[in-house]
């Protein structure tokens, strides 16, 4: 062999025709001594690893069914080891490098992802060095459709799955395969069912160890699967929770805290009945009882996000271009998505029906009073630092300077145009990136949920232009921005509204004069009326009830404001009743609740809005209201039928809604 290998490499022409007669002949050892004389050809010419068409004349010269034979003679225990460790590891090279060198459009051809089955197989009883080899070969062709679909398709993937704890890259390669299930049309129930056992053989194997390796790895892969793939109520989820628990309380490395603080927020998503309970409960531990000294889980888990948080926000503008930007901001968007379903479940413990003995149980495990204490001090003071950094940040996108006045952005005649810096990738600039939407979500809810007035009106000095900046954008998006802010901007406003103004000091120091007085009157009237105007198109449509939630949320907002506004009614929000005193019930309110009728959200949304149409009336003093006579029967006309239409489904509530504005206005007439 050793004076073909040398004549080989000392004459590429004759040794490729010899390597070529090999190949073709029907001789198993000639075949053998060719596969090693063309491997020894492609490691020493470069000439022939750049040659496309001549490696594509050699990869055709070779027989799948040989390589198949090699592979699993190779893999079979009856041979001596010597002979069998040779095949496999001259098979796989010769996959490997052909892999490596092919075109593109031959990957993809079943010759060479026909192999994938037999190199998951091969991972058995391959060598340290052929088992890299086989990883790297199958990573590359499973990066493709063709490639995941045979993958797939493999009953058994226990070889993978043992080897991931030690090999990354059988993680990825799983991690390629499901993704790309989509684009093959496979079938979803089934491909479902299987991530969900593969998931289960993973939990298993990774026994023993930190698991940060599969924290990483359930974190990406579940927030990047299809909707339809994700497995419902899978056993793995509280083993998986575990892995978390022993991290939180393990002092982990900054890459296990980014693994089980990326994961928690991905699974309060994807399970956000079974995970909050499993994360913020220790109702369902059975360990002995725990030392006085010793903290709830729940209490470990935010307490060190928080403190993450508040250590990472005041350097995270400067690195809004760096490297490591989108792992930290991705890492601190699921801090706070945690931090917002932590906030929920705290809401629904102090609501909860002391009756309830379901819910009583599953709630029995949050932490003490002092403790939550000191988790309500240190969330407000997270949330101070991320009021202060959102303002940084959009005033840098906006303005170019933390900081300055609304007025120096518009500039004026012969006003110079305002530098303005945000990250020099668009998908992470301030309305697109994922992290602003997360902090605003949690810093809404807080504003809302916790009756802390000083920080409801540092919010409204410092984030209500923003809130509404963002919000204009979001209408405006057609299609739809992927980062809606409308809602988290409609719960902060709620929040913002809610404080009062410094009466000993400024009685313009509140969350409404801040709204109004960043046209926010305009700017949720609008984006009401185009709900209003667009319902009889969207009650057909997945997205009728969102839009009706929203509009709902608005007229929460608003409502407040009209009825707190001294001495009454302002002349401009009197537009609004004759705008909607134009709109037209839309045909299909009669069978509302039903398969053809609208939901009954929607419903509540109309009402809603009559409602607050009735608060403008009542408040407006007499002169105005006088010039509103047509707009307020057209109005009494709207909510006549309504009711006529909702007492025929049975609505009784929205039903007694509409009687008091029927009475409400009538006598304005």
């Amino acid at each position: 062999m050793e004076p073909e290998a040398s004549e080989a490499t000392g004459n590429s022409d004759i040794s490729i025709e010899k390597i070529q007669g090999l190949l073709k002949t029907k001789n198993d050892t000639s075949r053998f001594v060719g596969l090693a004389l063309l491997k020894s050809v492609l490691d020493n010419s470069k000439e022939l690893r750049e040659d496309e068409a001549a490696l594509s004349e050699l990869w055709g010269c070779i027989s799948p069914k040989f390589l198949d034979r090699l592979l699993r003679t190779g893999s079979a225990p009856s041979h001596s080891q010597k002979d069998a460790k040779d095949m496999l590891d001259l098979a796989v090279a010769v996959v490997h490098t052909f892999t490596i060198l092919l075109p593109e459009s031959k990957r993809s051809e079943q010759k060479l992802v026909g192999r994938i089955p037999l190199l998951v197989a091969s991972l058995v009883d391959s060598s340290a060095e052929t088992t890299d080899l086989i990883l790297q070969t199958i990573t590359t062709l499973v990066s493709q459709p063709e490639g995941a679909a045979v993958l797939n398709k493999i009953d058994d993937l226990s070889p993978l799955t043992e080897i991931a704890p030690s090999h990354k890259l059988a993680l990825d390669i799983l991690s390629f395969s499901w993704l790309n299930a989509m684009a093959n049309g496979e079938d979803m129930a089934g491909m479902r069912s299987k991530i969900d056992q593969t998931i289960q053989s993973l939990v298993a194997t990774f026994k023993g160890t930190d698991g940060v390796t599969l924290l990483e790895f359930l974190a990406q892969v579940l927030s990047d699967l299809d909707s339809q793939l994700i497995p419902q109520n899978p056993k793995w989820l509280a083993q998986v929770v575990a892995f978390i628990r022993s991290l939180v309380i393990s002092r982990p490395t900054p890459a296990g805290r980014a693994a089980y603080t990326n994961l928690a927020a991905a699974l309060l998503q994807l399970y956000p009945i079974a995970a909050p309970t499993l994360l913020f409960s220790d109702s369902s531990r059975t360990s002995a009882p725990r030392s006085p000294d010793a903290k709830p889980f729940s209490y470990l888990l935010v307490n060190l996000m928080l403190i993450d948080l508040r250590s990472s926000l005041p350097s995270l503008l400067e690195k809004l271009n760096s490297p490591e930007y989108p792992s930290t901001s991705r890492r601190l968007a699921s801090a706070f998505d945690t931090l917002s379903a932590f906030i929920g479940y705290l809401v629904r413990a102090a609501t909860i029906d002391d009756g309830d003995s379901s819910s009583s149980s599953a709630l029995s495990g949050m932490p003490p009073p002092d403790l939550l204490l000191k988790l309500r001090k240190s969330i407000s003071e997270t949330i101070s630092l991320t009021i202060e950094h959102l303002r940084d940040r959009y005033d840098a996108a906006v303005a170019g300077a933390p900081g300055l006045h609304p007025s120096a952005r518009a500039g004026g005649a012969g006003a110079s145009p305002s530098l303005t810096w945000d990250s020099k990738t668009t998908p992470s600039s301030a309305a697109a990136d994922p992290f602003v939407l997360s902090a605003v979500r949690a810093t809404a809810l807080w504003l809302r949920e916790d009756d802390n007035d000083t920080l409801r009106r540092e919010a409204a000095g410092g984030l209500t232009d923003m809130l509404l900046d963002l919000y204009r954008a979001s209408c405006r998006a057609t299609p739809p921005p992927a980062l809606d802010f409308r809602r988290p901007a409609l719960v902060a406003l709620e929040g913002m509204t809610a404080a009062p103004g410094a009466e000993d000091d400024d009685p313009d120091d509140g969350g409404v004069a801040a709204l109004l007085g960043h046209d926010g009157w305009s700017v949720l009237t609008r984006d009401m009326l185009s709900i209003l105007e667009d319902a009889p198109t969207v009650a057909a449509a997945a997205a009728a009830e969102g839009e009706a939630a929203r509009g709902i949320e608005i007229v929460r907002v608003l409502m407040p404001i009209v009825e707190a506004e001294q001495p009454g009614t302002r002349e401009e929000w009197m537009d609004l009743v004759t705008l909607v005193a134009g709109w037209h019930v839309p045909d299909d309110v009669a069978g509302a609740g039903s398969s053809h009728g609208q939901p009954t959200v929607l419903l509540d949304f109309y009402v809603a809005v009559l409602q607050l149409v009735t608060a403008l009336l009542v408040r407006a003093h007499e002169g105005m209201r006088r010039r509103y006579v047509q707009s307020i029967s057209a109005v009494l006309g709207i909510a006549a039928q309504l009711r006529a239409r909702v007492d025929a489904v049975g609505e009784r509530g929205l039903s007694e809604s509409l009687e008091d504005v029927l009475v409400t206005l009538d006598p304005l007439r």
